[in-house]
């Protein structure tokens, strides 16, 4: 008998061996961002006490004369700076774990797709960054400043660096968040799940949004509080002009469907 043909072959064991193949890329891919990250850690646990002396820099700064951070564990002081090595080392690796997404799913996409999704993802990745270092260089500063000139009288601000380490590594990777709004506005746009007119309309309830949103992430300060909604709002309003720009002819083909459909 000769060889059966590949058209000859059932659709199940065609669709179980593509199944299979994207797993085994898949499976490729995340032991490739495994084993990038992990080379990036190796140095950052080497140099990870003065890496966390580096992070604890704008604390250490504004503490009173005499005190220092404290640890209320025996295996603190070995533990935190090596899970701050971790956290570096994710920090760092995050734009090839993000490349690694990105080419396992860009076969999947369209043409007009990959000319849209690969300036969003560059995009993204940047302003995670923008994020990130906004909250360390301007938002730490200011905030550790006011929590040391607030200390009452009679007690020594003297903090725990494991809670140190936690308190910074919640509040930077949402400012990293936060600085994500223009491509999370650019994407419900193109998505067609929320319309510019809802963008531009509803920017009273986008402020209170964002002071709760705010408000739940940050210290309970007002200091901390408006140096992540300010940049929050304009962040949205950057999207929305991002949004006219990048999406011109979607949002004139829209506006053309509404003004048919009205008319009709």
């Amino acid at each position: 008998m000769s060889e059966q043909s590949e058209s000859d072959k059932p659709l199940g064991s065609m669709a179980e061996g593509t199944l299979i193949s994207h797993l085994l890329e898949l499976r490729d891919r995340l032991i490739r961002a495994v084993i990038f990250t992990t080379l990036v850690f190796i140095p950052c646990a080497y140099y990870s006490n003065k890496l966390f002396t580096m992070i604890a820099r704008p604390l250490l700064n504004k503490l009173p004369k005499g005190t220092s951070m404290v640890s209320t564990s025996l295996i603190a002081p070995f533990m935190t700076p090596i899970k701050l090595s971790m956290l570096v080392a994710l920090f760092i690796s995050m734009p090839y774990v993000l490349y690694q997404v990105w080419a396992f799913i860009a076969p999947g996409l369209y043409k007009h797709e990959k000319r849209f999704a690969m300036p969003l993802m560059v995009s993204s990745v940047i302003l995670f960054y923008c994020g990130a270092a906004f909250a360390f260089y301007f938002v730490f500063p200011v905030m550790f400043s006011f929590f040391a000139n607030t200390t009452p009288e009679g007690v020594v601000l003297m903090p725990d660096i494991t809670q140190f380490l936690d308190f910074v590594s919640v509040l930077i990777f949402s400012f990293g968040a936060a600085f994500e709004i223009p491509v999370a506005t650019v994407l419900l746009v193109a998505t067609g799940l929320v319309k510019m007119s809802t963008l531009q309309g509803n920017r009273g309830y986008v402020v209170i949004g964002i002071s709760i949103i705010a408000a739940a992430l940050t210290p309970p300060d007002a200091v901390s509080m408006m140096m992540m909604a300010a940049p929050m709002y304009l962040l949205y309003e950057l999207g929305i002009i991002f949004c006219r720009i990048l999406l011109k002819d979607k949002l004139a083909e829209m506006a053309k469907e509404e003004t048919e459909a009205a008319s009709s």
